[in-house]
């Protein structure tokens, strides 16, 4: 059985050299797939992470089709090269399937879905690389994707992950931290109010460290959205479609 990692040091900050109230460094790209309405690719920590959004287009089969709205798909993908633990693994698991069920209810509440009745949007999310926290990497992904393919949206999702390990709050945990942590909340935000669309917990909190673990992803989400914004806006302002630059980096999150 392997020894329990010291997760924060004896100076007070994490095995990375994160602050108790850092996030990864995070680079967010629009626009990077070529065939599909829309895409982003986040690179968050050691996460990568592509997403791909086709619609909205005839719903098939049709004995799923709405006829008030939109019916909004979602397919979470990890793929068998991305960590250690999912070496060798294809194809869909329970996992897989439980986070394209909370994603897509996620942006149920986001989309203007009866805009468009009798048809589907499908958002493909495919982990490339995984270190802890990929579910909200991945909902940042798609939301800057399904706004790179021109869907109407009520807001902008964005989301980051607050938890506890040992005995303090911290943000935005990697995947030792996850794994040898007290506890792991992915936290989904509408940037403009502030509506907590997505809210999972993994261990436990009392109720004091639950609200400061909100307000901490909270006030995380808002810096990240500003990234999201700017990715969007270089991805308008450039005419065809583009590949993510090879020399592009992470940037550290002020």
């Amino acid at each position: 059985m392997a020894e329990k990692p010291k997760l924060i040091k004896d100076d007070g900050k994490r095995l990375d050299g994160r602050e108790l109230d850092e996030l990864r460094p995070v680079a967010i790209k629009a626009r990077v797939l070529n065939n599909a309405d829309g895409s982003a690719l986040v690179i968050w920590g050691k996460n990568k992470i592509v997403a791909g959004v086709y619609g909205p287009r005839e719903c098939i089969p049709r004995h799923d089709q709405s006829p008030y709205r939109a019916v909004v798909r979602c397919r979470y993908n990890m793929a068998p090269f991305c960590s250690l633990e999912e070496h060798g693994r294809s194809g869909p698991s329970r996992r897989s399937q439980e986070l394209s069920k909370v994603i897509s209810e996620a942006f149920q509440n986001v989309i203007i879905a009866e805009n468009f009745p009798k048809t589907a949007i499908d958002v493909y999310i495919d982990v490339l690389q995984s270190d802890g926290g990929t579910r909200c990497a991945a909902l940042t992904a798609a939301a800057v994707a399904i706004a790179d393919a021109g869907i109407p949206c009520k807001d902008l999702i964005c989301a980051v992950a607050a938890g506890k390990i040992e005995g303090k709050i911290v943000l935005d945990l990697s995947k030792d931290e996850d794994n040898y942590g007290q506890s792991d909340n992915p936290i989904a935000f509408a940037s403009r109010n502030d509506d907590i669309l997505l809210y999972q917990m993994d261990g436990l909190l009392t109720r004091e460290e639950a609200a400061e673990a909100v307000e901490m992803a909270r006030v995380a989400a808002k810096k990240v959205h500003e990234l999201q914004k700017k990715a969007l806006q270089e991805s308008f302002e450039k005419s065809g479609r583009i590949i993510f630059p090879i020399d592009e980096k992470p940037q550290k999150v002020q």
